[in-house]
């Protein structure tokens, strides 16, 4: 069994990430910042590592002896200012890069997005030969291209680099709906021109299963769309999971040209991608269907609170 070391291993996509490794047998430690984080992650029943991640001295002697490093830590906000993304995902990225070379780790392997790829005209059948936009005016796109880049060209002999781009990340518990329920609950959230328009989603154990796969057979230097293969109109889908989440107030409209370029780029326009690299080199198939996805936030949501 190998040895995993996680970073953003007490977030929505690092929880199940690190249950998946568990559950195959494999050893877990993942880098934590506070008590909070470090009590999610021993609860998974993973080691909890402390450290600043902007600071790899605080944890890179951790790294040691790791036969893989998934680097989840990212700034998820997209409005926080540009010296914050800039902190955290690229400087952030750099560092984790740093510790796994520093520590011998043969493998290194990024949850990437297509948000790298977003700088204004919609992403329609784009497969991974679309360049990175490091240039985008949105910060949060800019630097998850940036982080991109430094993992992919850190590829090297005996440091091979993977980066794995989900695109929408759902399921129980997930961060980005849960923000959209809550909007919506509070009458801040509008579909923009309608929200008719059709996109690609993934459930996050599918986006687990890519992360996995491009540990196990991602060819060096290489990125992969990894999604749920079933494409879906994003004001239907997000309906059915307000419905869920029991949001029953009506939801007003806007125009693209009344929201931020972040917004209108995610929420307001088309984002279709190919994803047949993943399929033909790492097997990719999607373990969890829409239909199952959905049941299981359904059955989350009914679970009691504490």
């Amino acid at each position: 069994m190998a040895r995993a070391f996680v970073t953003g291993g007490s977030g929505f996509i690092g929880r199940v990430l690190v249950r998946r490794l568990l559950a195959e047998g494999h050893s877990v430690r993942a880098l934590v910042r506070s008590e909070a984080s470090a009590e999610i992650v021993a609860a998974l029943g993973a080691e909890p590592v402390r450290g600043e991640l902007t600071a790899p001295a605080t944890w890179r002697d951790e790294v040691t002896g790791s036969d893989v490093v998934f680097h989840l830590a990212a700034e998820t906000d997209i409005s926080a200012d540009r010296a914050r993304h800039q902190l955290v995902t690229v400087d952030g990225t750099q560092a984790a890069v740093d510790a796994a070379r520093h520590a011998k780790v043969p493998r290194f392997v990024h949850c990437g997005s297509e948000a790298a790829l977003l700088a204004g005209p919609p992403l329609v059948e784009a497969d991974e030969t679309a360049p990175l936009r490091p240039d985008s005016e949105a910060a949060y796109c800019a630097v998850k291209a940036e982080a991109e880049q430094i993992v992919l060209e850190a590829n090297a002999p005996g440091f091979a680099t993977v980066s794995i781009r989900p695109r929408f990340v759902w399921g129980p518990d997930s961060i980005l709906t849960d923000s959209l329920v809550a909007a919506a609950k509070a009458g801040q959230f509008a579909w923009i021109d309608g929200g008719r328009h059709t996109t690609d989603v993934t459930f996050v154990d599918n986006a687990v299963e890519g992360l996995v796969l491009g540990w196990r057979r991602g060819r060096p230097g290489q990125a992969y769309f990894v999604t749920d293969r079933q494409r879906v109109v994003l004001r239907e889908f997000m309906e059915t999971l307000f419905e869920i989440h029991g949001v029953d107030l009506p939801v007003s409209e806007t125009t693209a040209g009344e929201v931020s370029a972040p917004t209108r780029w995610f929420l307001g326009q088309p984002c279709l991608l190919r994803t047949e690299k993943a399929v033909a080199e790492l097997g990719y198939e999607p373990v969890v269907s829409q239909a199952a996805g959905l049941a299981a936030v359904r059955e989350r949501v009914a679970l009691p609170t504490a």
